[in-house]
């Protein structure tokens, strides 16, 4: 193969894109290479291209603002939130409840659980030969651990309560440990004898060896950073941070503060750049290996910025995450791995939203594109329907994917959190619960139809989701205790039924027969179901497993997660599709048998038609 020298291999980069974005649905089932990971592949993704002949699953991503691959290479989804990340030669130890997962830093694959530990372990650190992995824990000790067995070496007791950070020295003979008792502990690895305790006032701090001077520890809690001696002598403290990182040859340092990030110079503290953050207070940073790029987190945003002239300019910033982030760690000079509260790692491809001209119709990706907030599918009409957060709904052809009609609906509401829209007799109504109310409005009209009070006095004020009936004649709205439905035509409320389930519940839009409803646990499979639309009666009750389309949902992801979920067959125990995470709430995915519609954060809204799944 005869590769032009300064030519861009976008074969190449392409692959690698498609590899690490669909690691997932391609480990676990090779087969939904053709009808999951390619349909689903940026626009712009030539093995996309090449093979759209073959797709066996006839997809549609109708609004199509990321032509691109993102800058996210990967999303590692883990069962609880992480805490903490380690990374040492393409390894990555990742703090996740009781356990440390060790996870490959090109892949993102599971290579390891490492378990021992029997309450929840806060940090980790690699020796600095990888041969080693020190742990703390909220079972009040510390643990050595060999990597080539995954076994435990050593158990470190003394710490009377849980022990939150650790480090070790980079000879690997000595192991500072910092706990909620209030204590730094400094333990010699050969005898596990404690060599030295110090209290400090705070109980949460972050601790490290010194790069600067081997012989001592630093710690930094609340706004100050102290240096200890090997006698465990606090040292006269000369700087002032949160969070302390070193550069990997020692000659520079970066400190978290309440306005951002300050690089100064090891030897003479000399202040090297100043970084300022407006949105939040940084609370981790990490240096490049090359010590080029000084990364930060402020909440769930990561920053990247360059810091070889005076004047640091921003290159990079990374906002997928929904929740705190945890931990930063750079694999490569052009790879930031983030860990978070949301229970995911994320692998971020530096520098990687500038365009390519190599690549015809590439763009950056859309941060500010609308994201989707609930979708309606009316497959008889051939259409979908979406609404977004700029409050603007939108119709779409399900045979051709195009936009028909789009309508601003910002003088119908503040907002479009709970809320359906239906295409009735040729009126395009729209409904949404707000403040204790569920309005309705004829979108083409621009006219407001009723208000409707869903609650009785003393009933739960909670609302947990509106929706138009199957058949376009109700209204239905569940709260705490109740669903009830309300007539379309003469807005009188025609019944209610009581809820039995425990804990969460939401309307499953997954099945709007008609006047039927189902109501489903978010924690069990428990479900119920009511029918409506029975002559003489309110509302009747029926098994809910009857009528109920033979997908379901295998997992959790919604707006506000970026885990994966694939839908499976009930029948046939088959999974047959995965959606990433980011999309609408799962309970606003629609299905009616052939067509399935969801809507991304992204702005997307995506049209799968199964009508092949069923014949592999």
């Amino acid at each position: 193969m005869f590769i032009q020298v300064g030519i861009p291999c976008n074969w190449t980069n392409d692959s690698k894109h498609f590899l690490l974005g669909h690691f997932d649905i391609i480990h676990d089932s090779p087969s939904h290479i053709y009808h999951c990971a390619l349909p689903l592949s940026p626009s712009s993704s030539l093995l996309r291209q090449y093979y759209s002949a073959e797709f066996s699953l006839k997809v549609k991503v109708v609004k199509g603002l990321l032509a691109g691959w993102g800058a996210c290479s990967r999303t590692v989804s883990l069962d609880d939130e992480i805490w903490a990340l380690s990374y040492w030669n393409n390894v990555i130890a990742a703090v996740c409840q009781v356990d440390i997962i060790i996870l490959d830093a090109i892949t993102g694959g599971q290579m390891a659980v490492l378990s021992g530990h029997t309450g929840s372990v806060m940090s980790v650190a690699f020796s600095s030969d990888g041969r080693s992995l020190v742990s703390g824990s909220y079972d009040n000790t510390i643990k050595l651990w060999d990597m080539q067995t995954g076994g435990v070496v050593k158990t470190f007791c003394g710490h009377t309560e849980g022990v939150g950070i650790v480090s070790i020295s980079a000879d690997s003979t000595r192991i500072v440990s910092g706990s909620i008792d209030g204590t730094i502990n400094l333990w010699d690895v050969q005898t596990e004898e404690c060599l030295w305790t110090t209290t400090q006032q705070h109980k949460e701090c972050h601790i490290s060896f010194s790069l600067i001077d081997p012989q001592h520890t630093i710690s930094t809690f609340d706004t100050n950073v102290l240096q200890w001696d090997v006698n465990g002598h606090q040292i006269l403290s000369t700087y002032h941070g949160t969070y302390i990182a070193f550069s990997p040859d020692h000659t520079q340092f970066a400190l978290c503060n309440q306005e951002g990030v300050t690089v100064q110079k090891s030897d003479s503290r000399a202040i090297m750049a100043e970084i300022h953050v407006d949105s939040d207070w940084t609370h981790h940073c990490c240096f490049s290996p090359d010590g080029k790029l000084v990364a930060a987190a402020a909440f769930g945003t990561a920053y990247v910025w360059d810091i070889t002239s005076p004047y640091p300019h921003l290159i990079d910033t990374f906002v997928s995450h929904t929740g705190g982030i945890r931990s930063l760690v750079f694999s490569s000079p052009s790879t930031l791995i983030s860990a978070s509260a949301d229970k995911s790692v994320k692998f971020w491809q530096i520098g990687s939203l500038s365009p390519d001209k190599a690549v015809t119709g590439l763009q950056p990706t859309s941060l500010s594109s609308a994201s989707i907030q609930f979708v309606s599918l009316q497959a008889r009409a051939g259409i979908a329907i979406s609404g977004d957060t700029d409050k603007v709904v939108r119709i779409w052809d399900l045979s051709t994917g195009l936009c028909k009609a789009s309508f601003n609906t910002s003088a119908a509401s503040p907002q479009l959190v709970e809320a359906d829209v239906k295409l009735i007799d040729d009126r395009l109504i729209l409904i949404w619960y707000t403040g204790g109310s569920i309005e309705v409005w004829d979108i083409g009209k621009e006219e407001h139809l009723k208000s409707l009070i869903p609650y009785e006095e003393g009933e739960d004020p909670w609302s947990r989701g509106v929706r138009i009936s199957g058949d376009g004649s109700k209204i239905f709205h569940l709260g705490g205790v109740y669903v009830k439905a309300w007539s379309m035509w003469t807005w009188e409320l025609v019944g209610k039924g009581k809820v039995e389930l425990g804990g969460e519940h939401y309307l499953d839009s997954l099945c709007m027969d008609n006047s039927r409803v189902w109501i489903l646990s978010r924690s069990s499979s428990a479900q119920q179901g009511w029918d409506f639309g029975v002559s003489g009666s309110s509302s009747v009750p029926f098994d809910p497993s009857t009528g109920r389309p033979h997908l379901d949902f295998i997992g959790g992801p919604s707006l506000w997660t970026s885990d994966s979920c694939w839908i499976k067959d009930t029948v046939t125990g088959k999974n047959v599709f995965q959606l990433s995470g980011g999309y609408v709430k799962p309970n606003d995915v629609q299905w009616d048998g052939q067509y399935l519609v969801a809507g991304y954060q992204s702005g997307e809204v995506l049209i799968l038609d199964f009508n092949d799944v069923y014949s592999q």
